[in-house]
């Protein structure tokens, strides 16, 4: 009998092989691709080598630096640029993201640069929040309908909803706060103000920056995570996948194309059940990176990038990351050239189930529809020509709702608990240390 059977070989379910191997558990992790890491990994462009998702993680707890610590990543965490990013508005407006605020949502409403965003009426709305009772809106189905009865309808638009599509790829009309903000609401019961839970979830979160990053990236954790697997003994098979997963086995065909049905104590599911609805995937996701050679942007025209709002007009772009300013370790590697990074929602249908990077000719509609937009949300005139490298890189975006297992089946990853690195290690650490009983 295997003692515990790790369906996916996302980041959560290598952290969880490991976990449960290094305690002394005999794991078998099965995964349907040849890679693992799921959306953390590495990709190279105009050979700098980048991460092909997410650049950095919240530090709203220490879940993911305590684990960079165990890993022997400590010193190699790292604090974005304090110039911080800009947001674009459905007007098309641009203004510097307000300092304080969670998701988007003011933690001081009548801070002037919030004021700058919305405008002091929608300020002065959304400072009513301070005054009305704790309990409305804190049973709100969506974290769009949270914001919008406590702090009005133009917070919501101008704010929360670039920042939440940036982040999420998703409106948060179409998100589940307790997923995505875990213990906003009872912080809001507690503080009886939506602007005061911000800042007592702000206060409580790791000193310092929001977000943080590492030193040559974040498929680091990757890296020692599966080299941890090799060191406990963790018998992982790629090119495999689950056809039926229960509670005490999980049915899998290998790269053979023989089926086996592998017999476990406990079974850890980081996807959907293979055999039961769930919620269709609303949407896509595509990022576009572009190295430039182009003095233009030394000067860092939008700080670290800008999130832009669903409906922005002139731009097609929901998001740029200028990445050689956000990372200083980055800029150092790119010898001068830039990194930006765009990202842009697309259809179901255009997503791929198994990220791949695939170069981009410049000159091409997609080169040439990244340049553009770059050059709108930077402020700053770009040309194709100075284009040194180029990658897209697309994915299926979130479920909106957690995955249905089959009872007893242990869900964990973002199929379970929402997209998010900090998330997703805190979630399954927990469900970890619940099957050891410590």
């Amino acid at each position: 009998m295997t003692d515990v059977v790790v369906v996916g070989g996302g980041f959560a379910g290598l952290l969880a092989a490991r976990d449960l191997a290094k305690a002394g558990v005999h794991v078998v992790l099965v995964e349907g691709s040849g890679d693992l890491g799921g959306m953390v990994r590495r990709h190279t462009v105009a050979g700098i080598d980048l991460d092909m998702a997410a650049d950095s993680f919240a530090t709203r707890t220490d879940a993911v630096a305590t684990l960079a610590i165990e890993l022997g990543l400590g010193n190699e965490l790292v604090d974005p640029d304090p110039r911080g990013a800009w947001l674009m508005t459905r007007d098309g407006r641009t203004a510097k993201m307000p300092a304080t605020g969670l998701l988007g949502i003011p933690g001081t409403p009548m801070a002037a640069d919030v004021i700058a965003v919305v405008g002091q009426r929608a300020a002065i709305r959304a400072q009513m929040d301070s005054l009305l009772p704790s309990p409305v809106g804190a049973r709100a189905a969506s974290l769009g309908e949270l914001v919008r009865r406590r702090m009005g309808a133009r917070v919501l638009d101008d704010l929360v909803t670039p920042v939440v599509a940036g982040v999420h790829s998703t409106h948060p009309d179409d998100l589940d706060p307790d997923r995505v903000a875990p213990g906003l609401r009872a912080a809001l019961q507690r503080q009886g103000s939506l602007a005061r839970a911000v800042l007592a979830l702000r206060e409580r979160a790791t000193a310092g920056s929001a977000v943080q990053g590492i030193r040559g990236g974040i498929v680091r954790l990757v890296d020692e995570l599966v080299a941890d697997l090799d060191t406990y003994g963790v018998d992982v098979r790629l090119h495999t996948r689950a056809t039926r997963v229960e509670r005490a086995a999980v049915q899998v065909v290998g790269p053979d194309g023989a089926a086996e049905r592998l017999v476990a104590d406990h079974v850890l599911a980081t996807v959907p059940d293979p055999e039961r609805p769930v919620s269709p995937t609303r949407s896509g996701i595509e990022l576009v990176t572009l190295v430039v050679d182009d003095p233009a942007l030394d000067a860092a025209p939008r700080g670290t990038g800008v999130l832009v709002h669903p409906d922005a007009t002139g731009v097609r772009a929901k998001a740029i990351t200028h990445a050689t300013v956000k990372w200083p370790w980055l800029a150092e590697a790119a010898g001068g050239r830039h990194v930006l990074r765009l990202s842009y929602r697309t259809t179901a249908a255009d997503a791929a189930d198994v990220a791949t990077s695939l170069p981009v000719d410049p000159s091409d509609a997609t080169g040439v529809r990244a340049v553009t937009d770059a050059a709108a949300l930077l402020g700053v005139p770009l040309e194709t020509a100075r284009v040194v490298g180029a990658a897209i890189v697309r994915w299926h975006g979130p479920d909106t709702q957690a995955a249905g297992l089959a009872e007893g089946v242990v869900g964990i990853g973002e199929a379970s608990s929402g997209r998010g690195l900090a998330g997703i290690v805190g979630t399954t650490r927990s469900r970890i240390r619940d099957l050891l009983g410590s």
